[in-house]
């Protein structure tokens, strides 16, 4: 029987135990190809997380009335109505920003993290729940995004969102601002991290090794205080 998981925990589980991309591996395509600055990973991942949350919210609403036959393709309707409202305020408040990202905010409506929460939790779950797992993976979405992000743009140009970050003599990492330099980023990232939830696990283990051996350990008794 799975354990009931808390209603704070539906938003923390997304930060990093179910982060889509550290841990999921989901939506690898816009990750790779806009996190050549932090800024441009802020903007993908908050347009993200918008889609995300307000699709889930009306998904979970009326999860009851969509027949099971038509159900994708009633999600693609609802989130590409959200991805058309994100794309239109950009193009007219962030034209620059919305030029940097190009194709991959309309493509968002194919996005296989709001998909995939789609049909695996908020047609399952109530309003609240969905609401919150939506924060949550969105959260962990901008964190995952963020962190690329300004790796890439720290390497590549010397500066984070702008400004400058490394001495005028640093020499940048061209290939940091390059496809490659994405793939390399994130594998590094990745393996940093599945090496942390190792040696986590391995300290656990010895915890609860030394712990058994010492409720096993028999006790001896001083023959003196008899």
């Amino acid at each position: 029987m799975s354990k009931k998981v808390s209603v704070m925990g539906e938003y923390i589980k997304g930060l990093w135990r179910n982060n889509p991309i550290f841990k999921q591996v989901l939506g690898m395509c816009p990750t790779l190809a806009v996190t050549t600055s932090a800024l441009n990973g802020i903007a993908m991942a908050l347009a993200t997380t918008f889609v995300l949350f307000f699709s889930s919210t009306i998904i979970s609403f009326i999860r009851k009335l969509i027949p099971s036959q038509v159900r994708i393709a009633s999600y693609i309707v609802i989130v590409a109505t959200f991805v058309t409202i994100v794309d239109l305020v950009m193009k007219a408040q962030f034209p620059e920003l919305s030029k940097a990202l190009g194709p991959y905010i309309p493509l968002i409506v194919v996005n296989c993290i709001i998909l995939g929460r789609a049909e695996a939790f908020a047609s399952k779950n109530n309003v609240g729940r969905s609401m919150l797992d939506a924060l949550g993976m969105g959260s962990g979405f901008l964190i995952a995004l963020v962190m690329l992000g300004s790796i890439r743009e720290l390497l590549g140009t010397g500066t984070i969102l702008g400004f400058q970050v490394m001495p005028n003599f640093y020499e940048p990492w061209l290939i940091m601002i390059l496809p490659a330099g994405a793939f390399l980023t994130l594998g590094s990232l990745m393996g940093f991290f599945s090496f942390l939830s190792m040696r986590r696990k391995r300290l656990l283990m010895n915890t609860e090794i030394k712990r058994d051996i010492e409720k096993k350990k028999p006790v001896i008794v001083n023959s003196a205080e008899v």
